[in-house]
């Protein structure tokens, strides 16, 4: 008789233990590439403007995808990355008049660079307007817009009908994920959902244009898949 309070302590401190080390893993919803099904990308929608941060397909990495609107999304975002909140977050749309409603006036570089450029990698820093949030911002007031060339995030935007956030689905100083599998790995129970649109087409980030300086009109900040050159070339042109 005494030896079973002894048992069950035992037994309850090994489930105790057993559950602690349990990890939670994500949701993984594959989606197709070239021809997204509709009830899923709706499905990311929803959980996007519910406040759900979610893995997300790019056509660079994988990134994860918040509603920049929502703080506490934002929020998240920055926890899940083990990111500095000196570090603004870039912005996915999908188009250049989703762009003016998050943005002060455009100065004509952008416009020469979106018709060039997007959809594609190039991802353009301006001056943020009153709708986007210092948080997002890093109270820098600049932010950073991007018209990806992939089918599934860009199903999302529209169906979610907001911008939605294109950091990288990785922690900070960490190597960035491409594929679903990747991003599990690495964020483990940080994330709950991460939407498969297979491998990243290619393993190069963006290239960053920043045109808030009236001065210098335009600087590329990062080379990333479209090169400095290219850029350069672009503008020489006229």
């Amino acid at each position: 008789m005494r030896l079973l309070p002894c048992y069950v302590s035992f037994r309850w401190f090994l489930e105790m233990r057993a559950e602690r080390q349990t990890v939670v893993r994500a949701e993984i919803v594959k989606i197709n590439t070239e021809n997204p099904e509709p009830s899923l990308i709706h499905y990311a929608a929803e959980q996007i403007r519910a406040g759900q941060v979610l893995g997300m397909p790019t056509d660079t990495f994988y990134g994860l995808a918040a509603d920049p609107l929502n703080l506490r999304a934002v929020d998240r975002v920055y926890e899940i990355k083990s990111r500095s909140r000196h570090k603004p977050l870039s912005l996915l749309i999908e188009s250049t008049d989703q762009a003016e409603d998050l943005a002060k006036p455009l100065p004509d570089e952008f416009y020469k660079l979106a018709k060039r450029f997007w959809p594609g990698p190039l991802t353009v820093i301006v001056r943020a307007g009153s709708r986007v949030p210092l948080k997002v911002t890093a109270n820098t007031g600049n932010v950073a817009l991007r018209v990806p060339a992939a089918k599934i995030p860009l199903a999302v935007v529209r169906a979610a009908g907001i911008p939605i956030t294109a950091t990288s689905a990785n922690l900070s100083g960490a190597s960035e994920c491409t594929t679903a599998v990747e991003v599990r790995d690495q964020l483990q129970d940080r994330i709950s959902i991460i939407v498969d649109g297979g491998t990243s087409p290619r393993e190069i980030a963006s290239t960053i244009v920043d045109l808030t300086d009236p001065e210098a009109r335009w600087k590329v900040i990062r080379e990333g898949a479209i090169p400095s050159q290219e850029i350069s070339e672009f503008f020489a042109q006229g």
